[in-house]
């Protein structure tokens, strides 16, 4: 069983959030916390990234909103060899972040390089924190495969995703992709005869 770190976003992933749910339901998981859930700081919460997956060894990570930016940072960091795959869900868009919640956070430009590892951003037709147009930007940015799941918001409490068994499937379906991927590349070379 691969570690899975959890990677919330503005405010943090209170209690009946999907990631609370995730936490108590997937032993192999924990949070990367940050100092303040209200002010995150990309600066301070960034290192701690890099630390929880160093600890790990490797690990997969799964992200909603900021996590997901965070997760993005990694793109030319040396820690990025550690992440096996990432579920990023209904990422954020900056100025849309900052126009919703004025002067929160530090979190400098929008991550634009694309991910050195398997990605699956998740999001929505009617997200406040990004639009649907973006979210494709992004994806493609990222190199990630793009999901759009229809009307589902922020993909949060407020709506309606408490325990979202669907995540789960989503990350097993990166696992498998991933592990396809391992096992390909640790085949020896075919000779021709």
């Amino acid at each position: 069983m691969s570690d899975v770190l959890i990677l919330p976003g503005l405010f943090g992933s209170g209690d009946g959030h999907w990631q609370q749910h995730w936490l108590q339901d997937q032993p192999d998981s924990r949070c990367v916390t940050q100092d303040d859930w209200d002010h995150p700081r990309l600066d301070r919460w960034l290192p701690r990234l890099e630390s929880a997956l160093e600890e790990a060894g490797e690990a997969y990570l799964v992200a909603h909103s900021l996590g997901c930016l965070l997760a993005a940072r990694l793109a030319g960091q040396s820690a990025a060899r550690r992440v096996k795959g990432a579920l990023l869900v209904a990422p954020c868009d900056l100025p849309a972040t900052e126009i919703l919640h004025p002067g929160q956070i530090s979190f400098e430009e929008m991550p634009v390089a694309s991910l050195p590892f398997p990605s699956i951003v998740v999001g929505s037709m009617n997200d406040a924190y990004m639009t649907v147009d973006r979210l494709s930007l992004f994806g493609r940015l990222w190199n990630a495969e793009t999901r759009n799941i229809g009307l589902a918001g922020h993909i949060n409490i407020a709506s309606g995703f408490g325990r979202w068994r669907n995540g789960y499937r989503l990350l097993d379906a990166l696992k498998r992709r991933t592990g396809a991927r391992r096992r390909i590349a640790s085949m020896p070379p075919a000779f021709a005869i």
